[in-house]
């Protein structure tokens, strides 16, 4: 065994879908300053008031979607990180999550006792945001620092137009969109538009954040604005997948609060397309990897209801890649190539 690992990093769940334990999952995850952009004090009253009556929301949520195993989150990137694991000769494969179990600190210091020497750290975010990306980083750099761990660490940069993703995206809803359908919607996880701004501002502070595709945005805006990730993404897979002008689109799910976040909003899109005849329709959210809350029950449960009750017959669920042998192989070649430091 060669000192060279992988450490694959996801979100992150609640440990059980105890009230007591989404409490504590969502207070880790809010109070998170690249997630709730806000001062401290601010911040934390915020979060104060959300955990009054959320948890409970959340508990029920989660209980609807539990595997007998645990969270399908957890389960299926132990399932991905068991199906690289002979794809990366290197050394050890480790996962760790943002939140929750188990942990970034965990992980690295897990790997340094072990000898290693390299990690390449693959952040499981197709598309680059502060709120996924950046904390996952930031998150290992502090571990390195506060323990002294001399490891040395290769990232794998955000990877939404990279051709090994988008194969790996078409070949694994290709059943899906074999079966015929009336429309196909991309719905991606949203985002404050401030999150984006703030980025774009010194580059491009006309960047229109409702234009309806990705044409001419500059390759500096596309480096750091979600959006036009996202679109470039579902782009290039219609292209790919052959699918025709109008047969399909792309929303944002997920939206927390009263804050203006990035448009057209999933739940919007979902009464329009019934509205316009649309029965059967398939959904793909192509910004996870692996299943979890927001696509089994956000979409698979509490989609499908709304799409039903607003005049549709049928929204179907694309699975995410999951353990895909496609992707499994895609995702292996892409951290070969991730040099860029920590």
């Amino acid at each position: 065994m060669t000192d060279h690992a992988l450490l694959l990093v996801n979100l992150g769940s609640p440990a059980s879908t105890k009230v007591e334990d989404v409490r504590s999952y969502l207070d880790q995850f809010l109070m998170d300053p690249y997630v709730v952009d806000l001062p401290w004090p601010l911040r934390r009253l915020l979060v104060s008031l959300i955990l009054i009556k959320r948890p409970a929301q959340s508990a029920h949520a989660y209980s609807s979607i539990w595997w007998p195993e645990g969270s399908p989150l957890i389960v299926l990137s132990r399932e991905l990180q068991e199906a690289i694991a002979p794809h990366w000769p290197h050394g050890p494969v480790e996962l760790a999550m943002r939140y929750g179990q188990p942990s970034i600190e965990n992980a690295l210091s897990k790997l340094a006792a072990q000898g290693v020497k390299r990690v390449t750290l693959a952040p499981l975010y197709p598309q680059f945001a502060d709120s996924t990306t950046t904390t996952a980083i930031e998150e290992a750099r502090r571990v390195i620092r506060e323990r002294g761990l001399k490891l040395d660490v290769a990232v794998l940069p955000p990877f939404f137009a990279e051709a090994d993703y988008l194969d790996a995206l078409v070949a694994s809803a290709k059943p899906y969109l074999d079966q015929g359908f009336d429309h196909l919607l991309l719905s991606f996880h949203g985002l404050p538009e401030r999150h984006i701004r703030k980025l774009v501002k010194n580059i491009d502070p006309q960047h229109d954040l409702r234009a309806p595709d990705s044409r001419g945005v500059s390759d500096e805006v596309l480096a750091v604005c979600y959006r036009s990730q996202c679109q470039r993404t579902a782009e290039a897979f219609a292209e790919r997948a052959g699918l025709q002008t109008g047969q399909w689109s792309v929303s944002f799910q997920s939206r927390l609060g009263k804050d203006k976040w990035i448009e057209p909003y999933t739940e919007a899109r979902l009464d329009e397309l019934a509205k316009q005849g649309v029965k059967k329709l398939l959904v793909m959210c192509p910004a996870f990897v692996a299943d979890c809350i927001e696509t089994l029950e956000e979409i698979g449960q509490r989609g499908s209801e709304q799409f039903q009750e607003a005049g549709g017959q049928e929204l179907v669920l694309v699975p995410c890649m999951n353990s895909h042998p496609q992707w499994v192989s895609a995702l292996a070649r892409l951290c070969e190539t991730a040099v860029r430091p920590l």
